[in-house]
């Protein structure tokens, strides 16, 4: 699932992703739904960890006068974007974009955390995916009485080993684990799961081909162009991932609430 890029200048082929309104298979309804649960409990700080362009921090904040929020990630053109997008909207006063990583972060703590499909930003850059540390560091980083909204994947059933050999490239079982057991671990972490979603498969085919569409109809209109080879093979790749796992990988939107 993660962002692959294209050389845009001189003509060439749009970044994949270009158009979308979420990084991540997340509709208009339900992000409105998650907006007013979150504006309900009135934050005044806001954090979103690895939030690219920080769509659903700018709703956050519109939702809730006043409310002041940081977003930080690794990906310089998506803050500015997002630094864009809060002139835009009026929001640029209540909302500072950070170019940094999440690991060990001082940013917090804040009254709502965001880290939707960005646990990694929490990680060790040279360790594994590890969701105990993920949800320890997002318990580390709301303030009592707060809320996180956690999206993460889950295996909405055990692969096999055929069909891993289909996903992503190195793909283990151990990449993910299934629903249940990551409520269960956000338990363990000091959360009580106020909220337990998960994207719809429309929303996801929305998302993976609204990630290629812009790629895949520059693609159509310069068969001949110099790039033209290497991004078909980019776009073909990506989206062979994709339905390796369309019925294997799940999202959940998980809000969560910190104990005591």
């Amino acid at each position: 699932m993660a962002a692959d890029t294209a050389d845009d200048s001189a003509g060439g082929p749009p970044p994949f992703g270009a158009g979308l309104t979420f990084h991540g298979p997340l509709s208009e309804a339900r992000a409105d739904a998650m907006i007013a649960r979150l504006a309900a409990a009135s934050p005044a700080t806001v954090l979103d960890i690895g939030c690219g362009w920080g769509e659903l921090l700018l709703r956050v904040l519109a939702a809730v006068p006043g409310a002041k929020g940081l977003g930080i990630d690794i990906n310089g053109a998506d803050l500015a974007l997002g630094r864009q997008l809060a002139v835009e909207r009026r929001l640029s006063e209540r909302v500072e974009y950070v170019e940094e990583s999440g690991h060990g972060t001082t940013r917090g703590p804040a009254d709502t955390v965001l880290c939707l499909g960005s646990g990694q930003a929490l990680c060790d850059p040279d360790g594994p995916y590890d969701l105990v540390t993920i949800l320890r560091e997002l318990r580390r980083l709301v303030r009592p009485g707060g809320r996180v909204l956690l999206g993460e994947g889950f295996w909405q059933r055990i692969p096999t080993d055929a069909e891993l050999a289909r996903l992503w490239p190195g793909a283990r079982v151990e990449d993910h684990t299934t629903l249940d057991v990551l409520v269960d671990l956000a338990i363990e972490a000091g959360f009580r799961p106020a909220w337990i979603e998960t994207a719809s498969p429309e929303e996801w085919e929305a998302f993976e081909s609204g990630y290629r569409q812009a790629t895949e109809l520059w693609l159509a209109a310069h068969p001949e162009h110099p790039l033209a080879a290497e991004t078909r093979a980019r776009v073909d790749r990506q989206r062979g991932h994709w339905l390796g796992y369309r019925d294997l990988l799940g999202i959940a939107y998980l809000t969560l609430v910190p104990v005591g």
